[in-house]
């Protein structure tokens, strides 16, 4: 089996060396990255839960959405998200409004603190990232960055894959 971290980690070794057996090593690779992901971001200003920071992602991508948007953006059930959006509006970082043409459903959108804690969060990642990186040969952070691109291109390109796969 080809290892990312090993010697020879450029070459196929055996019939286990297809697919799944690449996505096993990203994983891996993703599940040490998280960890800083996760540090760079504990350590903003505020303090907030990865599901409160992907809700601010999501009105930052897309403002305006509603409880029930949000709720599915998130995966998460309507109570949920509901408490969640109280925790975010106490803090001063979402506004809630009205939708101006439907006037039963109420809209989400990131204050400026919202958008300034986004911000550090990013930076802080982004800084924690370069860290890593830095350590890097250039032709490697090279061939990284073009595999990324890659990934994110057949990502988009394929099928998506179901939430929850099954064995196989």
């Amino acid at each position: 089996m080809t290892h990312l971290d090993g010697p020879g980690d450029d070459q196929a070794h055996g019939p286990f060396d297809g697919p799944e057996a690449t996505a096993l090593e990203i994983a891996d690779a993703v599940e040490n990255l998280t960890d800083l992901w996760s540090a760079a971001a504990h350590d903003a200003t505020l303090r907030l839960s990865p599901h409160q920071l992907r809700a601010l992602r999501a009105l930052q991508v897309t403002p305006g959405l509603n409880l029930t948007a949000l709720a599915e953006c998130l995966d998460i059930g309507l109570p949920t998200a509901s408490r969640l959006c109280d925790r975010l509006e106490a803090a001063g970082l979402l506004d809630r409004s009205f939708h101006p043409r439907k006037r039963r459903e109420v809209q989400l959108m990131l204050t400026a603190a919202g958008q300034e804690v986004l911000g550090e969060v990013a930076g802080r990642r982004a800084r924690a990232l370069a860290v890593v990186l830095r350590v890097m040969e250039p032709a490697d952070r090279d061939a990284l960055r073009r595999g990324l691109r890659a990934l994110l291109r057949a990502r988009r390109a394929g099928p998506s894959p179901s939430r929850h796969p099954g064995p196989g």
